[in-house]
């Protein structure tokens, strides 16, 4: 079972993004997440429809943040790079023929709807421009 990782991607991207003058490439992006340019690419793709990014070409292209960090709300980052859902349900229907089987999805759609509920509500009180300021003090007392 795996866990997405494309928020916190995206999360870092903007970051680096808000963080860096000038056009960044997806090379450079993709040496700081420490993965590969293919996936930061797509990942760009996503940003950049959602009105996040916009992309330069040419030999001194790359990605530039389309809004102000302030105005880039994680919620929004979220929802642009994200399926709906924290926690996943089973992958093929339980046993219906079992008790526990027959009812689960029902439970478990209830726990997991107020678990989405919760992560929303925290990510959507919070811009890319306090992810960057929280960096800056961390780089501060480093």
């Amino acid at each position: 079972m795996n866990t997405s990782s494309r928020f916190a991607v995206a999360v870092h991207v903007l970051s680096l993004l808000a963080t860096t003058q000038g056009p960044v490439s997806s090379v450079l992006i993709a040496g700081s997440v420490n993965t590969n340019p293919v996936l930061i690419r797509r990942i760009l793709g996503q940003l950049g429809r959602a009105g996040f990014t916009q992309s330069l070409r040419g030999a001194t292209g790359g990605t530039l943040l389309a809004r102000a960090p302030g105005e880039i709300n994680l919620l929004d980052v979220y929802r642009a790079v994200e399926e709906p859902g924290v926690l996943g349900l089973h992958r093929s229907d339980p046993n219906p023929a079992c008790e526990v089987g027959r009812n689960i999805t029902r439970v478990l759609g209830g726990v997991f709807d107020r678990a989405q509920d919760a992560v929303e509500r925290v990510i959507e009180s919070m811009t890319l421009h306090d992810i960057v300021r929280q960096l800056k003090v961390k780089q501060a007392t480093r």
